[in-house]
């Protein structure tokens, strides 16, 4: 595939325009984000999704229970958006099961749960491994697909995140032996590892999962070079433009991550064609630029309280042994440890009038504090 210089010139701009104008991740994502919110189906004041939010912030975190139950993906999709500040994509490849964890006494949400296959290049998983995931046997690709899966969006409702430490609870949730024992019996798997990542890197030197160990344990950072993807609109008017110019779709229509798959066969059009030409060296200025707007971020795992992922994933074992913990990641055992983390944050703000009551979703308001 290729364009005529002047076609890819005019490609080339589009990418120009847009990362021209933006200086941070922050202003990306809130850009994408205000754009999605725009299009949601309007509601009357009181009638919202945000009503269905935890707000009774004078209940004690010891007095609360918790269900995690399923949702169809249209209504959870709704609430994840007015709630996370990253941009959410309705579909992710491979296993996908999303989760909403409710307050019993109110029956109000606190916070979703999206998990998936893990991303296949990933450095602190590779120096866990001993080595990049895609240089091992077709065998171990295969019992790594089996087991490990990953946590897409760990997003509390805000202000129960910032009250009640919401990202540590959710984060416990992942990590317990009944969603493990839901994805194996959903998968056919034999799932032992967990991993996420922090929303933010280089921007927060904090993350909501920090002091979780033995649930969660630090990692390493991320790789930070990739290129963000342009926003909805935009992308879909060059997408059906490259679509005219070719002739056909950029990806197979029945492509997982098809998005991210046709803007990066964009990219290496625009250069290819443009090689020699005039444009060439502005257009690599830009990539340059945008992939500079991604950080590095904190990555975390957990093995459900095994001691041997490590060599099972590597195939030297065909055998998981129990730690003496594995009985703490079984899920009243992980919602009784955030009582306790959640007890003491929640006193010390309650002590200090640091409570906040106010609740953030994007729907109703556009300066969000909370970053989740």
């Amino acid at each position: 595939m290729k364009l005529t210089p002047e076609d890819a010139r005019y490609a080339a701009s589009v990418f120009n325009d847009y990362f021209g104008k933006i200086d941070d991740i922050a202003e990306y994502n809130k850009g994408i984000k205000l754009e999605r919110i725009a299009d949601m189906p309007f509601t009357l004041p009181g009638m919202g999704p945000e009503e269905d939010f935890f707000t009774d912030f004078d209940m004690h975190p010891s007095e609360m229970n918790f269900t995690v139950d399923s949702m169809p993906m249209d209504a959870f999709h709704q609430y994840l958006e007015i709630t996370t500040s990253a941009p959410v994509e309705k579909s992710i490849p491979g296993k996908q099961l999303n989760k909403i964890v409710r307050e019993t006494n109110t029956g109000k949400i606190v916070g979703m749960i999206r998990f998936g296959s893990p991303t296949i290049n990933s450095r602190p998983r590779n120096e866990l491994l001993g080595k990049p995931l895609d240089t091992m046997s077709p065998e171990v690709m295969k019992r790594f697909n089996d087991s490990v899966i990953m946590g897409f969006a760990i997003v509390p409702a805000q202000p129960f995140g910032f009250n009640y430490l919401g990202g540590k609870l959710l984060a416990a949730i992942c990590c317990s032996h009944e969603i493990r024992e839901e994805l194996n019996k959903k998968y056919d798997a034999n799932i032992c590892m967990f991993e996420t990542t922090s929303l933010y890197g280089s921007t927060k030197a904090l993350s909501q999962y920090d002091g979780m160990k033995p649930m969660l344990r630090f990692s390493g950072l991320t790789d930070s070079k990739f290129l963000p993807l342009i926003n909805d609109g935009i992308f879909r008017n060059l997408n059906t433009w490259f679509e005219d110019k070719m002739g056909e779709p950029l990806v197979p229509v029945d492509a997982s991550s098809r998005k991210l798959k046709s803007q990066t066969k964009m990219v290496s059009i625009i250069k290819s064609s443009l090689r020699g030409e005039e444009g060439y060296d502005e257009f690599c200025k830009t990539l340059e630029h945008a992939s500079g707007l991604t950080q590095q971020k904190r990555s975390f795992y957990s093995h459900f309280g095994y001691e041997n992922v490590v060599p099972y994933l590597n195939m030297e074992t065909d055998t998981l042994v129990k730690k003496e913990n594995y009985d703490r990641f079984y899920l009243d055992n992980q919602i009784d440890w955030w009582k306790r983390q959640a007890t003491k944050r929640y006193n010390k703000l309650k002590g200090q009038d640091g409570i906040r009551t106010v609740l953030e979703t994007w729907n109703t308001k556009t300066d969000i504090d909370i970053i989740r």
